[in-house]
Order: C-alpha cells, then sequence, then structure tokens
C-alpha cells in the first residue's frame, strides 16, 4: 500500500498521469472516495497518458460505461453509483466487458465488491486538508509491481 498527498487539483492530475503511463491491457482499477474527491479527474489523465483526448473523458454517471480508445488499448470507464442491485449490474454486463483486451476504470467499485475480480488495484481518494490523499492498494503481485512503479 502506497498514500500520496496531492494538494490539489493539478497534482491529482499528475498522479493520475503516472498511473497511466504504468498500466497495461487486462489491468483493472477501482476508484472509491466520496462526490468531489477526483476520481474522474484520476481517470481522465490516467487516460490521457495512455493516448484518449482529454474532452474524450467525461463522468460516466448517466451513461454508466464510457469506452475510450487509447494508443495500444481501450479503456473502460464505469461509474457503479446509480445501481441499485446486481441484477442491474448484470444488466450493463459488466463481467462481460471486463477483459484482457482493455484497461477498466471502475468507479464506486465498494458497491458491488463481490463483482471485482480477484485482482486489481484500488485507488482510495479522500479528504486531506486542502487536497487529497490517494492511497493504492493492490490485490495481487501485478498490482504490488504497479505501486511500485508509481
Amino acid at each position: 500500500m502506497k498514500t500520496f498527498v496531492c494538494k490539489d487539483l493539478t497534482a491529482t492530475e499528475e498522479m493520475g498521469r503516472k498511473l497511466g503511463q504504468v498500466l497495461t491491457t487486462g489491468d483493472v482499477v477501482c476508484l472509491t472516495g466520496d462526490l468531489g474527491m477526483g476520481k474522474t479527474a484520476l481517470v481522465k489523465a490516467a487516460s490521457t497518458a495512455l493516448g484518449v483526448a482529454a474532452k474524450d473523458v467525461t463522468s460516466p454517471t448517466f451513461s454508466l460505461l464510457n469506452i475510450y480508445k487509447g494508443k495500444q488499448f481501450k479503456i473502460k470507464h464505469f461509474d457503479l453509483y446509480r445501481l441499485n442491485s446486481e441484477e442491474e449490474l448484470e444488466d450493463i454486463g459488466f463481467d462481460e466487458e471486463l477483459s484482457d483486451e482493455c484497461i477498466s476504470f471502475i468507479e464506486w467499485s465498494e458497491l458491488f465488491s463481490q463483482a471485482l475480480p480477484e485482482e486489481y488495484l484500488q485507488v482510495t481518494i479522500k479528504q486531506e486538508g486542502e487536497g487529497r490523499s490517494i492511497t493504492l492498494t493492490p490485490y495481487g503481485k501485478h498490482y504490488a509491481e504497479i505501486c511500485e512503479k508509481v
């Protein structure tokens, strides 16, 4: 586990860019944090590091899933906030959408922790004074290696 303190949005975005630079196909990144903590900003920065135009990365709050085309990989950006049941999760094809052929970011993943893969990277964002603390918790050896690279 590694924790970083980001004093402002620019530092949060820099953290996202660093994360994006070490991700590869098949990676799953789960994000938790209160509303307005910067989950989507972090995903946007990571996605731009992977070759997606910043203007294309938006919160999937109402669409539940946005798909972006990076330089080398497809990026799937889930937002589970508006889902109320496992049936709704199944309706969006969550299991089928997670694949080794893309990088997946999942906002509000804690709402459906039982549906997450065995191995993933947990990113927890919390208020820290005027800024944010970002904690990376790896679940699996591959994700421990990612933490070390960030």
